[in-house]
């Protein structure tokens, strides 16, 4: 609203970052919000793995999975509808869920790019679901920390809630909170950067993102977790790369309907092939 010039103080725009001193009449022109719907959209989408049960793909970064508060459109949830041709209806929700999420089972965030399973059907969404519960589920991430790790394999077992003080962050340093683990291997070093990889037990929101600033490891460009973290070199590639350097690389599950175990693995990306090759 800022942007759009639609806060007035006497009539005049004013900037966010304007202090008030005195009673101040302030008027606000409110944006109409858009009805948000899980609708078919004709948006590439790379498929890495289908049967007539289950769909998996390999997210780039920056599409968000579904629909929300500021991203109405361009979503996964609109690709994955018009690569099946079904509408929002033809698959199953899962409980707590709202009809923005058909077929989601799990998410990554945004800027994280990899492999993401969706269910066709309830049958197949049930069994995914327990098997996320159960922590059953295999994946691994890559991802490019800041500062060269001093540990070749460590675990990390935290709480995992809301942080006191940036509401948008998940802190270990709570009170009360979910438990999260992850298993970190740092497989080469670069003087001042890391490559990890990190195995999942739980699948806490931000959870690698979270634990890799716990170790003083922020991953390179997370604006979130570590802004201004990183070498003089690395703040530089940060800035170029533009998003933070995660990417869920392998899945691994039981199929929910014949049994067989799937094992997948997605590439990395162009941008973090470069980022990697130009820390080296």
């Amino acid at each position: 609203m800022f942007r759009a010039k639609q806060v007035l103080v006497d009539g005049r725009p004013v900037k966010a970052s304007r202090i008030v001193e005195a009673p101040t009449v302030v008027h606000l022109v409110l944006p109409t919000p858009e009805p948000l719907k899980a609708e078919p959209e004709d948006i590439p989408l790379t498929v890495v793995w289908e049967d007539p049960h289950l769909l998996v793909v390999d997210k780039p970064a920056g599409m968000v999975v579904h629909a929300g508060p500021g991203h109405a459109h361009g979503t996964l949830v609109n690709a994955v509808l018009f690569h099946l041709g079904a509408s929002a209806e033809d698959l199953p929700v899962m409980p707590g869920n709202d009809a923005l999420r058909p077929g989601i089972v799990h998410r990554i965030d945004r800027d994280t790019s990899g492999l993401l399973v969706v269910a066709k059907h309830m049958r197949a969404q049930e069994g995914l679901a327990k098997q996320f519960r159960e922590h059953t589920i295999k994946r691994c991430y890559l991802a490019v920390c800041c500062g060269a790790p001093s540990f070749d394999k460590l675990r990390v077992e935290t709480l995992h809630g809301r942080d006191a003080y940036d509401r948008r962050r998940f802190s270990p340093d709570v009170n009360r909170g979910r438990r999260a683990v992850s298993n970190f291997e740092c497989t080469r070093t670069f003087g001042d950067a890391g490559l990890l990889e990190c195995r999942l037990e739980t699948g806490r929101t931000h959870q690698i993102r979270m634990h890799a600033r716990h170790l003083g490891h922020p991953l390179i460009a997370d604006g979130l977790y570590g802004p201004r973290a990183g070498s003089p070199r690395v703040r530089k590639l940060a800035a170029e790369l533009g998003r933070h350097a995660l990417h869920a690389r392998d899945l691994g599950f039981d199929h929910p309907i014949s049994g067989e175990r799937v094992e997948l693995t997605a590439a990395l990306p162009t941008d973090l092939a470069g980022l990697i090759d130009r820390l080296a």
